[in-house]
């Protein structure tokens, strides 16, 4: 059985439904089986379809800056990490 943790690094593959069949299976029997994980899955899946119905808001450049600024951050952090590991 998956662990939570495991669950939930493969989240977003489930909920838009882009996992392979046997992980797939693997994930719903772990939600099923976990009261926390279903919560999570519940509560994700309402609070998208909740965004899903709102107009796009137009981000403030500095904001926007802002944010590129740290992913890219991140993206540089998680590649030298997985050249390093």
């Amino acid at each position: 059985m998956l662990t939570c943790k495991e669950f939930l690094n493969e989240l977003n593959g489930y909920l838009d439904q882009t996992v392979d069949k046997e992980l797939r299976e693997n994930l719903e029997r772990h939600v099923t089986e976990c009261p926390n994980c279903f919560v999570i899955v519940d509560t994700t899946k309402k609070t998208l379809q909740v965004y899903k119905g709102l107009e796009p808001q137009v981000i403030p450049p500095e904001v926007h800056n802002r944010l590129m600024v740290a992913l890219h951050k991140k993206m540089a952090a998680e590649a030298a990490r997985k050249r390093s590991g």
